[in-house]
């Protein structure tokens, strides 16, 4: 059973940083690209970050410059460095699997992390 574990939200300042952190199980991670969504409360959920097995990163337009993904395949985790925090990118995080034709996640959701930007 696939297994999705992030952490690292809270609250911050307009222009700070965090580092969210996800933990997988249950998949053979460092085969499969991996991503970053977000989902902010009546909108749709949106893939913000992707990281192949290599380390080729991909960013949407609205992170671009500010975020930066990584992963750890020996420790099954990849990571979401945010930088520069404004206000829109308050949401709530999760990482999945994305189908590298659409982004859209290959698997269920594990039960994210909450991103507050807010002074």
């Amino acid at each position: 059973q696939v297994q999705f574990v992030e952490s690292g939200g809270g609250l911050v300042q307009p222009g700070g940083s965090l580092r969210l952190s996800c933990a997988a199980s249950g998949i053979i991670f460092n085969r499969y690209n991996m991503g970053w969504y977000r989902q902010v409360p009546g909108k749709q959920r949106e893939l913000v970050a992707s990281i192949t097995p290599g380390g080729i990163t991909n960013y949407g337009n609205s992170v671009a410059g500010r975020f930066a993904i990584s992963r750890d395949n020996a420790q099954n985790t990849v990571y979401l460095q945010m930088n520069s925090l404004k206000p829109e990118d308050t949401a709530v995080y999760y990482c999945n699997r994305p189908i590298t034709t659409t982004g859209a996640p290959y698997y269920g959701w594990g039960q994210g992390t909450q991103v507050t930007v807010s002074s």
